[in-house]
């Protein structure tokens, strides 16, 4: 059952919309527990004792307004989803609403399908959002940088150095190094961590859509603008933006991402009203920027006004020494995200995958690290253990890597080697072993195709 409160300082509304929502006959399939008060003071008090789903919030109020209540929430770092109610519903008060971290905007008198829509919504992200730190709580994954290399404490100073600034940062580094997790910790570090860190990933958004995403925009401004869309800068106002993969956003964008940087003001599409906006960028790429400006892909502008302060990240094939305790800190969060009994990597097997060159990097590593704890049924790795799940001629993994031209094909021999495991673990039954591969069987005949794979393959 999900916990609603109602502040609003008019009775007859609370009861309105407690009845809407409790006794809607599930029109959602949903069923709710919901509270209300006629004081904010008293609301906000409530929401310091209580976990709540989602809050329904009046503007007009006396002794704290709406905003003024939101604003609170937003300082105190208090996770729920608002939603504002109000008679007097402007566009200043949905942008306002929508700048302080309001989840929708429902204008009074109550309409009942929409406030059971919203609410609806509401308790559904409220749901993934918990589900997520759970998660990440299980994986241990909150953001830690690990390593002792120099390399990796080089980036941890510069981090530290650079969050109590306002400074723009660029993070260069190899796909898997991750560069993600240095941006949240700048962000987590900084001045600016009680708002949300905003991000972007420019390479995942097709060119014609980039601007509406970064600076929004204005309804029936383009075919598909049924409404207005507030974008990332202005939703990251006095906090902290990350440009994920900046190296790949259009010239077009990055000439009007310079004009944000240079005037603090951007414009929504389909607009000629400038919006003042207070943004720390934290950028990103996978990309050397220099060869991008030489090719004609990149601003030259824009790439100096981003590297204010560069952090690289070295790939990890030129630290492996902090490749022991990734492996450690792996090795403790599978086990316990899968609940096996603690397992650990003898020196050997270590060794071993230090030769290995990692053009995954981190990411590739952690995979793998998981394929060995899974595969392997005992507690203690060996070295044995990592070559029996590589297919080969010899018995020697030096042999492999010295015949092996990219990680790619050591890749793909693993996923051979795996298959063919399963095949003759469930006596070459398709069905069987497509649902212990969690593939479809058609999906597994492919693969089959591909690596030559039949009955009596070595």
């Amino acid at each position: 059952m999900s916990k609603i409160l109602i502040i609003d300082d008019e009775k007859e509304i609370c009861e309105s919309i407690k009845m809407i929502l409790e006794y809607s006959e599930g029109a959602f399939g949903e069923d709710y527990e919901v509270e209300y008060l006629t004081s904010s003071k008293g609301g906000v008090e409530e929401l310091k004792k209580n976990n709540y789903d989602a809050l329904l919030l009046d503007i007009q109020m006396p002794e704290m307004n709406g905003f003024e209540v939101l604003k609170w929430i937003q300082d105190e770092n208090i996770a729920i989803k608002v939603i504002m109610i109000s008679a007097h519903s402007s566009l200043e008060n949905a942008v306002k609403a929508t700048k302080l971290g309001a989840f929708d905007f429902v204008e009074k008198p109550i309409d009942r399908d929409k406030i059971l829509i919203s609410v609806r919504n509401a308790v559904e992200q409220s749901f993934l959002l918990k589900e997520n730190k759970k998660l990440k709580v299980v994986l241990g994954e909150e953001g830690e940088i690990l390593g002792t290399s120099n390399g990796i404490k080089t980036v941890l100073e510069t981090i530290k150095r650079v969050a109590a600034t306002e400074a723009r940062v660029l993070i260069t580094g190899e796909n898997g190094t991750g560069k993600e997790l240095v941006a949240r910790a700048i962000h987590k570090l900084g001045k600016r961590a009680k708002k949300e860190l905003v991000e972007v990933n420019c390479a995942a958004i097709p060119n014609e859509l980039i601007e509406s995403e970064l600076f929004g925009h204005e309804k029936g401004s383009f075919t598909g603008a049924v409404k207005q869309r507030i974008g990332k800068f202005e939703q990251a106002d006095g906090g902290d933006l990350f440009l994920d993969e900046i190296g790949d956003m259009s010239v077009h964008a990055q000439a009007k991402v310079l004009r944000a940087i240079e005037d603090g003001k951007i414009e929504r599409v389909g607009s000629n009203t400038k919006i003042s906006v207070d943004v720390r960028i934290i950028a990103a790429t996978n990309k050397i920027l220099k060869t991008e400006i030489e090719e004609g892909n990149f601003r030259e502008d824009l790439f100096h006004r981003l590297n204010v302060i560069p952090i690289h990240i070295p790939p990890l094939r030129e630290r492996k020494e902090d490749i022991p305790i990734l492996i450690e800190h792996f090795v403790s969060t599978i086990c316990e995200k899968n609940k096996f009994p603690l397992k650990s990597f003898d020196k050997k097997a270590i060794e071993l995958l230090q030769k290995l060159p990692w053009t995954g990097n981190v990411r590739e590593l952690r995979n793998l690290v998981e394929r060995i704890v899974i595969m392997v049924p005992h507690d203690e790795i060996t070295e044995k253990d990592i070559v029996d799940l590589i297919p080969h001629s010899s018995s020697k993994m030096d042999d492999i890597l010295s015949v092996t031209n990219s990680f790619q094909e050591f890749k793909e021999k693993s996923e051979r080697a795996f298959i063919l495991k399963q095949l003759e673990s469930n006596g070459w039954n398709i069905s069987k072993t497509s649902d212990v591969l969690g593939i479809q069987r058609s999906h597994l005949y492919s693969k089959m195709k591909k690596y030559e794979i039949e009955k009596g393959s070595d």
